[in-house]
């Protein structure tokens, strides 16, 4: 049986892993270069999480490592390139989440819009007034989804055909047949910037999309814009997207994913 090496594990999980592969070694943590190098110096296979980064240093450095498998969509944390000079299978998760993401979207929408945390927060202090709390609804709202690979197409379904919203989508490779089945309309990323009250992002984090947003591309949008990201932090230039906020250019960003995740304090320092 090939040595199998499972990181960052959740705790709640790890019974369930250790049953189907009693012979593996599991870390509940995510470990650094230098710790995978060290404690998976076995392995011929790394099950790994988003929070782990495969450099070409421990790829080189586990002689007998024959593939990387990611329990996440995204593999922007695994050297491809060393990978495959190697030899080495890289693997991911092209489904997971596709669902849950997509209702987290609306779930962080609802959340924030509707100020729901706020007005918990009065009447758990007994002083409930809803003076403040009026929100907007989305029936009507234009929003522009980037991405519209599994997690965004599920995001333009909901949005067009729960919430009655006008969804702008683009995609570098456009399917025209779900854009109609699924009522939105394709878009290239200006008319996106310019038209959308709402953007969400749903593409990969790829030399190509690392920063797409911007000083220049948060500048062509509305005056009080709405950003949600459940993809990778890296899309988002922070210090950007922090100055918007700070002028009322985005009124509401919504993050499930940070540039500097190793390093909060850097996120920190710019607030």
């Amino acid at each position: 049986m090939s040595k199998i090496y499972f990181l960052d594990v959740f705790d709640e999980d790890e019974d369930m892993v250790s049953n189907h592969f009693p012979e593996a070694n599991i870390f509940t943590e995510a470990l650094d270069e230098e710790e995978v190098i060290e404690r998976c110096k076995e392995a011929e296979i790394l099950c790994i999480f988003a929070r782990t980064k495969i450099t070409s240093n421990i790829i080189d450095s586990l002689p007998n490592l024959k593939m990387i498998m990611t329990r996440s969509v995204g593999y922007d944390h695994i050297d491809l390139e060393a990978a495959n000079k190697k030899d080495v299978i890289v693997a991911n998760v092209p489904d997971y989440g596709s669902h849950v993401i997509s209702e987290f979207v609306f779930a962080l929408l609802l959340s924030g819009l509707r100020r729901i945390g706020e007005g918990d927060e009065r009447v758990e202090k007994e002083e409930f007034s809803p003076v403040g709390l009026k929100g907007f609804a989305l029936k009507g709202k234009k929003m522009g989804v980037v991405g519209t690979g599994k997690i965004g197409r599920n995001v333009t379904r909901i949005a067009s055909m729960g919430f009655l919203m006008n969804v702008l989508a683009y995609d570098p490779y456009p399917n025209e047949e779900m854009a109609e089945e699924n009522h939105f309309s394709y878009a290239d990323l200006e008319t996106i910037w310019e038209k959308s009250d709402i953007v969400t992002l749903h593409c990969p984090l790829l030399p190509d999309t690392k920063h797409l947003i911007n000083e220049e591309s948060l500048s062509s949008m509305k005056d009080g814009v709405i950003i949600v990201n459940t993809s990778r932090g890296g899309i988002i230039k922070t210090e950007a997207l922090v100055s918007a906020l700070k002028s009322g250019k985005v009124s509401y960003a919504f993050l499930d994913v940070l540039e500097h995740e190793n390093n909060i304090a850097k996120d920190k320092e710019l607030i």
